[in-house]
């Protein structure tokens, strides 16, 4: 399992995930990006996506959380405040 203890770290594994399991390009990804515009991830795409989040951080995810998700800012705060809780 990963340590995710910075914003960076979580950061470059969400970049690591959004490669390899979504097939996004890493030129297209920076924290600005748009999950849905920019990425071209789908409501399933983010389902899968937090899913991919829990078994990285062996915490429950409520998906209400990642309802109002749009950026990959948003998905590193989501997450550094989930490890941090």
């Amino acid at each position: 399992m990963t340590k995710l203890e910075t914003k960076e770290q979580i950061y470059q594994q969400l970049v690591v995930i959004l490669v390899e399991d979504f097939e996004v390009e890493s030129d297209d990804i920076s924290l600005e990006a748009n999950l849905y515009t920019d990425l071209d991830l789908d409501s399933i795409d983010t389902v899968d996506l937090v899913i991919k989040l829990q078994e990285i951080t062996g915490k429950s995810v409520n998906p209400e959380t990642f309802k109002a998700v749009r950026t990959m800012q948003h998905v590193v705060d989501a997450v550094y405040d989930l490890v941090h809780d």
